[in-house]
């Protein structure tokens, strides 16, 4: 009877490929967080087939289904509106105002929107998000 211990392989596990992915991983995930546009309110957009991308110098208005107006993060009332995208228009001739509506309100708010645009002859675009 053989009694002897017999002498196992020694098993070793290599994590060197493992410290690569976690750091490319994690690379990702930082530049994908910082593309995030920060500055627009969460709204459920209408959808539309046909999106284009956003010019370079735009400034974001929000309006939610509670009626509230944002421009970029900050709530803005309705009659100050105008005065506050003109201060924009002010610092950048060429502005764009992309307009972030829920797809809940009614379109007359949409309009008046679009109103103070024409009379400050600004461009206004209406954002969307793409058919699934």
């Amino acid at each position: 009877m053989n009694l002897r211990k017999r002498a196992r392989p020694h098993v070793e596990v290599h994590t060197s490929a493992l410290n690569d992915i976690m750091f490319f991983l994690l690379l990702f995930f930082l530049l994908a967080s910082a593309v995030v546009n920060p500055n627009v309110v969460k709204l459920f957009l209408p959808r539309s087939s046909s999106g284009q991308a956003s010019p370079q110098k735009t400034i974001n208005v929000s309006i939610t289904k509670d009626l509230l107006y944002y421009v970029e993060k900050d709530q803005v009332p309705f009659a100050a509106l105008e005065q506050k995208i003109a201060t924009y228009q002010q610092a950048n001739p060429d502005l764009t105002v992309i307009l972030y509506a829920d797809n809940s309100i009614a379109i007359q708010n949409v309009v008046s929107l679009t109103d103070i645009a024409n009379k400050l002859k600004i461009k206004l675009v209406l954002a969307t998000e793409p058919q699934k």
